[in-house]
């Protein structure tokens, strides 16, 4: 049966474009016939009931900024059996026939057991170390790279004119996505991933003493969050090379600021094409971007996926950043 009424909320950490999906969902559905509920922060707001009626002006002027204006939270209680059953006995009491999910993995179990529990769910995956396995994009990965690029162009200022080098951590635990592509756009002589083992002489001091040959005489190194320990690192090169080095860990100004068009764009075709799952009566389903084109697969299958490093941009990095 379709849904009459569904809901929307973010969970998990924010990713710049949230607010562009949160308004398509909102306004594709409402422009179907349905009624629109917003959950405040994620599956604790379903937990308690904090939920309220949207209309169309409730998602004006909320496209261009970043966070979620849904709030997000993570939620202990919501990850044991009786807490899904108790958020889905809240659905039936708020009259809610369906849940689009926007957030990460963990975000994406718990839409698989929800709706296991009787409420048909669709995950959007919102995330900016684009560390979806089953997604080639997710939301607020364009943006957050343009962030850290614009951070690192300012501190490469300082750093080329104190002959410095700089050792910068960008976000990403488990994938080098964000470290990789911002590595290459300011051109970083080494880049450091989870996915790759690194020889600390020859990827980090061989490659700054030969380009140092070459005429350089300031660096950058980027270190992706999953690989971690910028300030020993930074230390070591110094001993090692005698060059100025300083560790600088962007942190969350990565999560902040305005989104880029790609991620409005993405954002908004992601909810609207929720909204339409639902309105067929379909559930445990996920977005994903495949072959550059919007998708939707079975969220089970989606957990299970498993998407390999990009290596070979990863080697085109390596050849041309020296």
């Amino acid at each position: 049966m379709s849904a009459r009424t569904i809901a929307v909320l973010t969970s998990g950490g924010d990713a710049p474009g949230m607010n562009a999906a949160i308004r398509a969902v909102v306004r594709a559905g409402i422009t179907s016939g349905l009624r629109v509920m917003g959950v405040r922060r994620g599956y604790n707001g379903l937990l308690s009931g904090d939920a309220f009626e949207m209309n169309l002006r409730s998602v004006s002027d909320i496209i261009h900024r970043g966070g979620t204006a849904l709030y997000t939270a993570r939620s202990p209680e919501f990850n044991t059996p009786e807490g899904v059953q108790r958020a889905a006995d809240m659905c039936h009491k708020l009259g809610i026939d369906g849940v689009v999910v926007i957030g990460g993995d963990g975000s994406f179990r718990g839409a698989r057991d929800l709706t296991g529990a009787g409420i048909p769910c669709i995950g959007i995956p919102g995330t900016i170390d684009n560390d979806i396995a089953s997604s080639e994009y997710t939301i607020g990965f364009d943006t957050a790279m343009n962030t850290a690029v614009q951070m690192i162009d300012r501190l490469r200022d300082t750093t080329e004119s104190h002959d410095r080098c700089s050792v910068v951590e960008v976000m990403g635990r488990r994938c080098g996505d964000l470290a990789l592509q911002t590595g290459i756009a300011v051109g970083a002589t080494t880049i450091l991933v989870p996915e790759v083992p690194f020889d600390f002489q020859k990827d980090i001091i061989e490659r700054m003493r030969f380009t140092q040959k070459t005429g350089k005489k300031h660096f950058i190194i980027i270190v992706a969050e999953g690989v971690g320990h910028v300030t020993e690192l930074a230390e070591d090169i110094e001993s090692q090379t005698g060059i100025e080095s300083r560790a600088t860990v962007l942190g969350h100004v990565q999560r902040g600021g305005s989104p880029t068009l790609r991620d409005r764009v993405v954002g908004s075709e992601m909810g609207y094409h929720a909204v339409e799952l639902l309105s067929q009566g379909k559930s445990n389903r996920v977005i994903v971007v495949r072959n550059s084109k919007i998708i939707d697969l079975d969220i089970t299958e989606a957990l299970q996926a498993v998407r390999p490093f990009n290596i070979e941009l990863y080697r085109i990095a390596h050849k041309i950043s020296i």
